[in-house]
């Protein structure tokens, strides 16, 4: 351990993204969903040790958000490493769900708080 890293990280973060600092894609938000493929491609490079937490990490679907506090890391380092893997094809990513603006059925809301109300 270094006593200039009060983390005690063992590798610095720069390392880790090979000293890029911005994504190489825009896919990504905090919200956004990744999950490993399974199988993994074949054909892909192997993955570094950071990548290979990242895939046992979304097993399931999980959050950017989610994954980075789980890795302890940055959420712009696991950005990183994720458009790595996304461009490997070992991960597939599902944007967050978009609300459209359509008004609301205030037929279906008014019979929803007749029936609360009644509880």
């Amino acid at each position: 351990m270094d006593a200039g890293d009060p983390e005690g990280r063992l590798v610095r973060l720069f390392t880790l993204t090979g000293g890029r600092t911005r994504p190489s894609r825009a896919d990504f938000s905090l919200i956004t969903t990744v999950t490993a493929v399974d199988p993994q491609p074949e054909t892909a490079a192997r993955p570094q040790p950071e990548h290979r937490r990242i895939l046992r990490q979304c097993a399931g679907p999980v959050a950017v958000v989610e994954l980075a506090a789980r890795l302890d890391l940055p959420v712009s380092v696991v950005v990183i490493l994720l458009c790595d893997l996304l461009e490997a094809g070992r991960v597939t990513v599902r944007p967050p769900y978009r609300f459209t603006h359509a008004a609301p059925d205030l037929d279906l809301l008014m019979k929803v708080r007749e029936c609360l109300g009644r509880l």
